[in-house]
């Protein structure tokens, strides 16, 4: 099996070894990987200059773009074969709920979603990540049931996000929703010491609400949590009502 890796932290992140080590039991891994932090990126591309890949590493090759470019390139020219699986992470940090709109990590696994490739988005939901390693027998344990799959399900991508919690605690894993997020104080506006105004976007504090079924509740009890994402976004629920409108010009 072809295995390619990559993620939003930047090729340095010891999430991305942690993964491409986990993935190595499975098969051949390439990793395809930023040059610097690509957090929040999402879906962007790298469109109004040239894109520079270099080898680091025989396995290893990093890219001065986005996640989305990482995958796009890798597929596209850099790796001789088209990989049969597609893994992003681990994030250094959450990606639930509306986390996914915003995630390069996230992103990276729609585009290989885009291709016609399965992938598996993965991110770490605490807030220290020098003990990502730990988590690889866990890791290995989900993708063993994940990457062998004959009936993986066609343009749907899997956002998995592990617990902050010590790897022997954790409760299981539990199949979930996306949960909804507000943010409260986290935009900033102040002046630099040179009395010009700017912005800052970060930081605040959330508040969280969902189904019983959603993402942070799974998390907040311990447990992995693995949701299914679709890369058709049509509320295919009201097309019918909405149909009836009678929009004209």
């Amino acid at each position: 099996m072809r295995i390619l890796v990559t993620n939003d932290d930047g090729y340095l992140a010891g999430g991305l070894r942690a993964l491409a080590i986990a993935a190595g039991e499975f098969g051949e891994v390439q990793i395809v990987a930023p040059d610097r932090e690509q957090s929040a990126t999402s879906h962007s591309l790298t469109l109004h200059f040239p894109l520079r890949a270099r080898k680091v590493e025989d396995n290893l090759t990093v890219i001065d773009g986005t996640p989305t470019d990482c995958v796009i390139l890798a597929v596209g020219e850099l790796l001789r074969e088209k990989p049969d699986f597609v893994l992003s992470g681990i994030n250094h940090g959450p990606n639930l709920g509306d986390d996914v709109l915003y995630s390069g990590t996230v992103a990276a696994a729609m585009e290989a979603c885009i291709l016609g490739i399965p992938a598996v988005a993965i991110s770490y939901t605490g807030k220290t990540h020098d003990r990502l390693a730990d988590w690889r027998p866990h890791l290995a344990t989900l993708l063993r049931q994940l990457l062998v799959r004959t009936d993986f399900p066609a343009e749907t991508l899997f956002n998995v996000n592990l617990p902050p919690i010590d790897p022997r605690e954790v409760q299981g894993i539990k199949v979930t929703t996306l949960g909804r997020r507000a943010y409260v104080g986290s935009l900033t506006r102040a002046n630099d010491p040179n009395g010009r105004e700017y912005f800052w976007i970060g930081g605040g504090e959330s508040t969280w609400w969902g189904a019983e079924t959603s993402d942070f509740r799974a998390i907040h009890e311990g447990f992995i949590s693995v949701t299914p994402l679709h890369i058709d976004l049509t509320n295919h629920r009201l097309l019918r009502e909405i149909g009836e409108w009678g929009l004209n010009l």
